[in-house]
């Protein structure tokens, strides 16, 4: 649907603050504060994406500033004892960065971001040149979209495909991302099957349906 966001470039920010390999700690910290993020991108002269720098990468230098840890804790901690003396981006950076192309969607952005426990994500071009960066928060705005939007388009890809007229009559509701199916289908055991495309649709909350089938048993109830 026109308007509608459905792949990473349509939601990541392109306006992306970024450090060279050889920027100092303070001023790593002073570019985080000013433009209010949490970690920048390193990138080389080219554009390309050397890794990324965080608040975690950064927190060891002051909560090592005045202790002497014991032989246990260099040990453990030996990657955070090392940034505790780095004083550039390339030595505190984490790398390799995990990217994403600006073409990938929405969900595996999210997979990636989940299974790597990660806030964001350097989005890269096929030479791993910086695009963009997407976020958590980047990829919730698909439930910004409009009610209207998302009935339009189960009723285009979900209820037309599986529930055509005239042998189903199927109503489409959507209230705050919920989504209502309701009326007259010609085989309820598609209803399952109705219900998983509709999830699929960006922007659904949740599923909720009433439908009755000549002969079948009346579905009703929750998708879970």
């Amino acid at each position: 649907m026109p308007g509608s966001p459905h792949i990473v470039s349509d939601v990541m920010t392109r306006d992306v603050a970024t450090a060279g390999r050889a920027t100092v700690f303070k001023d790593i910290v002073r570019t985080m504060q000013d433009r209010k993020v949490s970690a920048l991108p390193v990138v080389d002269g080219g554009g390309r994406v050397l890794g990324i720098v965080s608040e975690a990468d950064l927190l060891p230098k002051e909560e090592f500033r005045d202790s002497d840890p014991d032989r246990y804790t260099q040990l453990r901690r030996l990657s955070d004892l090392a940034k505790a003396g780095s004083v550039t981006a390339g030595e505190l950076m984490t790398a390799p960065a995990l990217t994403v192309r600006p073409g990938e969607t929405l969900a595996q952005a999210a997979r990636t971001m989940a299974r790597a426990r990660v806030k964001r994500l350097p989005v890269v071009d096929e030479a791993g040149r910086l695009e963009g960066v997407v976020s958590r928060a980047d990829l919730l705005k698909v439930f910004l979209r409009s009610d209207e939007d998302i009935a339009e388009e189960v009723r285009r890809e979900v209820v037309a495909y599986l529930f055509p007229a005239p042998d189903s009559a199927v109503r489409v509701e959507v209230r705050e991302g919920v989504v209502k199916l309701g009326g007259r289908v010609r085989d309820t055991s598609l209803v399952p099957v109705a219900a998983r495309l509709a999830r699929a649709v960006e922007g659904v909350v949740d599923i909720e349906f009433e439908l009755d089938g000549p002969g079948h048993p009346t579905a009703r109830g929750k998708d879970r």
